[in-house]
Parts: structure tokens; C-alpha cells; sequence
């Protein structure tokens, strides 16, 4: 499953390897990899896997799930899709409360006490998802875990997941990309040792350059 998302998610760029001319991040911080899940929801056959994978990990990884909640705006549509192929009911966590009507922070019906599973697409320093779990079990409810696409594996963000005491089952991960990516020809094999750099100081330029 790891390897099989992987090179669906190169396959149509979304994950996009560039060791040697790095994205810019809004925080400033250089990357080799560019990463946007919301190319999954235009690729069919890559969405068929990828909604296909999400359910399995559901069923069988939390088999008393009772809503799935997904995060906004990137995790909405694939609660939605898993939602409707477990059917099982789904909402989502607003960033915010809204400023109207009946200002709700999480959408649709979510009664205390009942067992939640968080689906996020992209795990990195885990703050947005473990933000989610938080608004969610302050309205009482019993969140199993997280279920998302993508994980980098960042130290803050295991960090970060332990101190919220809430696990994340990601389909597949940067080390595993990273793989593929070099098997398929998407970058040279030296180049990985270079991007686990990147993963596990994001902060440290050094990776930058490699061998040249």
C-alpha cells in the first residue's frame, strides 16, 4: 500500500520532488518537496486507491468508528468519499467558529461521547490536525485517531502527536516516497540521503547543493 500510494501521488505531481532547486516555504524554511493532495480529487484513478486505502485503514484500524470528521478545507472531501463508501457519517472542523448564523466550529451532527476518526490529508508539524482533535473533544467527543495520506515524519510532529496523545496511520510517508521517487527515476538515488536531512532538520540548509 505504502509504495502503491507513493507512486500514484508522483504520478500526477503531488508530491514533487526538487533537491536541487527547493521550494520556498510561506514560513521561509527550503524544501525539496512540493506537496498538494488536492491534485488526488482530478486524478480518478489515483483517488480510487487513495479513498480505497483510507477506508481499509478505517475498518481496520478503528472498526467502532462512528463519525469521521475531516479537517478544513484539504481533509473535507476525502471524510466525504470514505464517508459515503463506509457509509458512515462524516463532518468537519472549521479553522475557526464562524462569525454567523449558528457560528459552528465543527459542521454537521456530532453528539458527546461518540467515537471520531480525523481524516487529514498531510501530516508535517501536526499542529492543524492536532488542533481538530482538540475542538473535537472539547464538544465531547471520543477521538480514536487520526487517518491521513501523507506523512514527512518531522520530529515536531511526532512530537507534537505523543504530547496530544494521538496517533497518526498515514497511507504512505517521506521515507518511502522518497524511495520510489529515486527508483522511478524522479531523482538521482544519492539524492535521498539528502532529502532524510531535510525531513529530520528542516531548519538546516546544509542538504542544499549535495554533492556538487
Amino acid at each position: 500500500m505504502e509504495k502503491l500510494i507513493a507512486k500514484d501521488l508522483l504520478s500526477i505531481k503531488a508530491v514533487f520532488f526538487s533537491p536541487d532547486k527547493p521550494f520556498t516555504w510561506a514560513s521561509g524554511i527550503k524544501s525539496p518537496v512540493y506537496c498538494d493532495n488536492r491534485l488526488i480529487l482530478t486524478a480518478p484513478t489515483v483517488r480510487n486507491d487513495v479513498e480505497g486505502g483510507l477506508a481499509k485503514m478505517v475498518k481496520e484500524l478503528y472498526p467502532e468508528c462512528e463519525v469521521l470528521m475531516g479537517t478544513s478545507t484539504a481533509g473535507i472531501a476525502h471524510a466525504a468519499i470514505v464517508g459515503h463508501m463506509l457509509n458512515m457519517p462524516m463532518g468537519y472542523v472549521r479553522s475557526g467558529a464562524k462569525d454567523h448564523g449558528r457560528q459552528n466550529q465543527i459542521e454537521g451532527r456530532l453528539e458527546p461521547g461518540q467515537k471520531v476518526v480525523v481524516i487529514e490529508d498531510l501530516i508535517s508539524t501536526a499542529g492543524s490536525a492536532i488542533e481538530v482533535v482538540n475542538v473535537l473533544r472539547e464538544a465531547g467527543a471520543e477521538v480514536l485517531g487520526i487517518i491521513s495520506i501523507f506523512t514527512y515524519g518531522m520530529k515536531k510532529g511526532l512530537d507534537r502527536l505523543a504530547a496530544a496523545n494521538v496517533e497518526n496511520h498515514s497511507l504512505t510517508n517521506f521515507d518511502v516516497i522518497a524511495e520510489v521517487a529515486a527508483e522511478e527515476g524522479y531523482i538521482k538515488p544519492e539524492d535521498i540521503e539528502r532529502l532524510i536531512a531535510f525531513r529530520n532538520n528542516p531548519s538546516d540548509e546544509s542538504w542544499i547543493g549535495g554533492n556538487k
